[in-house]
C-alpha cells in the first residue's frame, strides 16, 4: 500500500514541478508574444534581464513542457489499467476525454491566450490510442525513432534561415503586436492573435497540426513506456537509476547552451533539440530522487497539490497573467522586464501551491478537472458507472 502511495505522490509532484517550468517559459509569451519572445532585442532589457532571458531559454524553455507530455502518456496507461480492471470499454472514455480537451483548448485560445497546449494534447490523445495496446518494446522503439527524427528535423529548423524581407516583416509584426496588446481593445487583441507574420495558409497550419505527433510524440510515448515498466512504483529500489539520471541535467544544459554561445548551424541546432529532451529526463529523475529522501517535505506537498489541480492551475495562470500584461487589464505587455516577470511568476506559483493545498483540504478535485471527469465518465457526479462485461472484447 505504501508503494502505491509514494508512486502517486511522485507523479503529482513532478506534474506540479512541470507547471512551474511551463509558467516561467510562458511568461516570455505573456510579456512579449509568441513571436516577440524570439525577437527580444526589440525590447528594452537590462543586462540582468538578458541573463534571466537566456537562463529561461536554456534551462526552462522546451524542457518542462515535455515533462507534462511524459506524464500525459504515463497517466493514459494508468487510466487504461483502471478502466480495464472495471471491465469497461476504454475507447469511449478516451474519446470523450480528449474531445473535451480539444474543446477547452479552442475556448482557451479563442477568448483568452495564444499559447494554448490543450488542443495539441487532445489531438495527441487520439494519436496515442494507436499505441494503447501495443507491446512495451514496440512503444520504446517508436519513441526512440520519433525522438531521433524530430531532433534532427528541428535541428535544421532552429537556425535562423530568414532572409532580410522576412526579418523586416517579423519586426513589423512584433511592433504592431506590442502596441495592440499594450494599448488596444479586447477585440483588437483577439484579431491580432489570429494573424501570423509569415502569412502561413490556414490549410498548411491544419496540416502541421495533424503532423505534430511526429514532432512532439516521443515524450508522450516514453511516458507510456515508463508506466508499462512500472517506473516510480518502487522509488527506493530505483534510487540508483534516479542518481544516474540526474547526470543528464549538466549534459542537457551544455547541449542547449551550445546553440547560444557557438555557431548557429544544423549541428548546434540538433544538439539543442536533443539537449532539451535530455534535460527533461534529468529533471524528472532529479525530482523523483527527492521522493526517496524528503517525501514528507511541505514543499513537495505544495508541488503535489498544484499537480493534482494541474488543469485548473494551468488555465488560472492564463487568466491572471493576460490580465496583468494585456491592455484590458494592467497593460504591462513588454514593459515589466524578464527579471521582474520571473519574480512575479514564482511568487504567483507559491500562491498556487498554498491555495491548492488549502483547496484540497475541502475538495478532492479541481473545478475544471471535475468538468472533464463528468464528461469523460458521462455522469453528473463524475464517477464511473461500473458495469459487468461478460465475454466482450474491451480492446480498442
Amino acid at each position: 500500500m505504501e508503494t502505491k502511495k509514494q508512486r502517486i505522490h511522485a507523479i503529482d509532484g513532478i506534474r506540479g514541478l512541470s507547471l512551474l517550468g511551463i509558467l516561467l517559459a510562458n511568461l516570455l509569451i505573456f510579456q512579449y508574444g509568441g513571436v516577440g519572445k524570439d525577437e527580444i532585442q526589440l525590447f528594452s532589457l537590462s543586462n540582468i534581464d538578458y541573463g534571466f532571458y537566456y537562463f529561461t531559454k536554456i534551462a526552462i524553455e522546451g524542457s518542462f513542457m515535455p515533462i507534462f507530455a511524459f506524464l500525459f502518456g504515463y497517466s493514459m496507461i494508468k487510466m487504461k489499467e483502471s478502466l480495464q480492471s472495471k471491465g469497461l470499454k476504454k475507447k469511449n472514455f478516451f474519446i470523450r476525454r480528449y474531445s473535451m480537451l480539444v474543446i477547452l483548448g479552442i475556448l482557451h485560445i479563442s477568448f483568452l491566450w495564444e499559447g494554448d497546449i490543450l488542443i495539441l494534447y487532445g489531438f495527441m490523445g487520439f494519436f496515442l490510442l494507436l499505441f494503447l495496446n501495443r507491446k512495451t518494446k514496440t512503444i520504446l522503439i517508436w519513441a526512440s525513432l520519433l525522438l531521433l527524427f524530430s531532433s534532427i528535423l528541428l535541428g535544421f529548423l532552429l537556425p535562423d534561415m530568414s532572409n532580410v524581407a522576412e526579418e523586416e516583416k517579423i519586426i513589423s509584426f512584433v511592433k504592431k503586436t506590442t502596441d495592440i496588446y499594450a494599448n488596444g481593445t479586447y477585440e483588437e487583441i483577439m484579431n491580432q492573435r489570429g494573424e501570423n507574420p509569415m502569412d502561413i495558409p490556414v490549410y498548411l497550419s491544419i496540416l502541421m497540426l495533424f503532423l505534430s505527433p511526429l514532432f512532439v510524440g516521443p515524450l508522450f510515448l516514453f511516458g507510456m513506456y515508463a508506466a508499462k515498466i512500472k517506473m516510480f512504483t518502487k522509488p527506493h529500489l530505483e534510487k540508483k537509476k534516479y542518481l544516474l539520471g540526474v547526470l543528464l541535467i549538466p549534459i542537457g544544459l551544455l547541449m542547449k547552451t551550445s546553440f547560444y554561445i557557438g555557431s548557429i548551424n544544423a549541428v548546434t541546432g540538433i544538439l539543442a533539440a536533443i539537449g532539451a529532451y535530455v534535460l527533461t529526463f534529468g529533471y524528472i529523475f532529479a525530482f523523483a530522487l527527492m521522493y526517496t529522501r524528503a517525501k514528507e517535505s511541505i514543499i513537495l506537498k505544495g508541488f503535489e497539490s498544484v499537480g493534482k489541480l494541474s488543469l485548473t492551475n494551468y488555465l488560472l495562470q492564463s487568466v491572471v497573467f493576460t490580465t496583468i500584461f494585456y491592455s484590458y487589464g494592467l497593460g504591462y505587455f513588454g514593459k515589466l522586464g524578464v527579471t521582474m516577470g520571473i519574480i512575479l511568476g514564482v511568487s504567483f506559483y507559491i500562491l498556487q501551491m498554498v491555495g491548492s493545498y488549502l483547496y484540497l483540504k475541502i475538495a478532492k478535485i479541481g473545478p475544471v478537472e471535475m468538468l472533464l471527469r463528468m464528461w469523460t465518465n458521462f455522469s453528473f457526479d463524475g464517477k464511473i458507472k461500473e458495469q459487468t462485461v461478460n465475454n466482450r472484447d474491451v480492446s480498442i
